[in-house]
């Protein structure tokens, strides 16, 4: 069963629903839609029950979160969503794993007292409860952190009425030491025997080391079979410790030789906004399916004709510099022509979230330098103010 919400829902993710008759909870969002035959719709006391009777919950949201919270405190999803949402007892839960590694967690109005010249630098800064990079800064010298602070002030005044608490808690950061390595995302589920199952990799690409943001992601046979077993054992670790089934996650870490540390681990859902629907663009998963059904990917089969190609998600985000009121347009069919075979691209409305939207892309290894120049592009070039 389903329970959809702002900001984003793919024709992909409603379309699986009706073909499949999957039971979607009726709230506003869903009654909005338009798209979804009204007896696929279960209230709030209908999904309480088939929640108990064993049925797989997932949602395209966090803002979601806060119905389970409130409908179904007698289990212990509340709680297993909590360890995952809060960066802070993450690392409490997990400090085993990585026992010296450095985190604090500070209120806003602390960051300005904060003695940031007792902390090794360079370390990240970034709400305890966050989403996408809103609100994620690197701090390279103790002379960065005034003008970092504004920054934060600044953007949490501008965000916070974007997302609800559970989603993005704009009044507690935390702050941790600098992770070194590649980062690299994927999606996965543990399943009724607590057991992890990965269904999509995406390999996060930078255009600088100060850069934090969300604009770049890839998969590819080669970070698939690179990275397929390290993961499983990591899940499997942090599974053994938190003592969790039947919850999908989207993972976020860095990979430095044999050590893999997490940045952040988000639950009930995969890649957000819908983003993981690169996997069914790429290797023909079906994200949501795969959950929900309990399949596991034949990986030797699914790549096996998938040499010289790279499969992206470009993140079309606003300058922060750029006051949404201000653009009157973005072109989209511009962006487009700098992709070889763009394979589908997703409109956001950019006065509501900060994104214009996304591009999923197929490209011929040999032809990379055109993700690179999008990933180097403020996008300037496509606003019309």
């Amino acid at each position: 069963m389903f329970i959809i919400d702002e900001p984003y829902v793919s024709e992909l993710f409603k379309d699986t629903i009706i073909k499949n008759r999957y039971k979607l909870l009726k709230n506003e969002f869903a009654l909005k839609s338009e798209h979804y035959d009204s007896e696929l719709l279960y209230d709030n006391e209908q999904m309480i029950e088939a929640f108990k009777s064993n049925q797989l919950l997932y949602l395209n949201s966090e803002n979601s979160i806060e119905w389970i919270a409130d409908n179904l405190s007698f289990s212990e999803l509340p709680q297993h969503i909590n360890v995952f949402k809060n960066k802070a007892l993450f690392r409490d839960m997990t400090r085993k794993m990585y026992p010296n590694f450095y985190y604090k967690q500070l209120d806003i109005n602390e960051l300005r007292s904060f003695k940031v010249d007792e902390v090794k630098k360079p370390f990240i800064i970034k709400p305890a409860v966050g989403f996408l990079s809103l609100g994620v800064y690197t701090v390279n010298s103790n002379n960065d952190w005034v003008k970092t602070v504004e920054l934060i002030e600044k953007e949490m005044v501008d965000v916070k009425s974007m997302f609800p608490k559970e989603v993005l808690d704009t009044s507690k950061f935390i702050i941790e030491e600098y992770i070194d390595g590649t980062e690299y995302a994927f999606d996965a589920y543990y399943d009724n025997e607590g057991k992890p199952v990965i269904i999509n990799i995406l390999k996060h690409i930078f255009a600088s080391t100060e850069d934090v943001s969300d604009r770049l992601y890839l998969t590819s046979k080669s970070i698939i079979n690179e990275f397929i077993s390290p993961f499983q054992e990591f899940l499997e670790e942090i599974g053994d410790i938190l003592k969790i089934r039947n919850i999908p996650i989207h993972v976020e870490v860095r990979v430095n030789g044999d050590t893999i540390v997490p940045i952040e681990v988000n639950p009930m859902r995969f890649a957000g906004l819908c983003t993981t629907d690169i996997a069914y663009f790429a290797y023909g998963i079906n994200p949501y399916e795969y959950f929900i059904e309990r399949k596991k990917p034949d990986w030797n089969s699914i790549l096996k004709n998938k040499d010289g190609k790279v499969y992206s998600v470009t993140i079309l985000d606003k300058p922060k510099d750029i006051d949404a009121s201000a653009i009157k347009q973005f072109d989209f069919e511009r962006v487009l022509k700098s992709f070889e075979k763009p394979l589908e691209v997703r409109k956001m409305d950019i006065k509501r979230y900060p994104i214009f939207g996304f591009v999923f892309a197929e490209t011929r290894k040999e032809n990379l330098i055109e993700l690179e120049n999008i990933l180097k592009n403020d996008l300037r070039e496509f606003i019309k103010l």
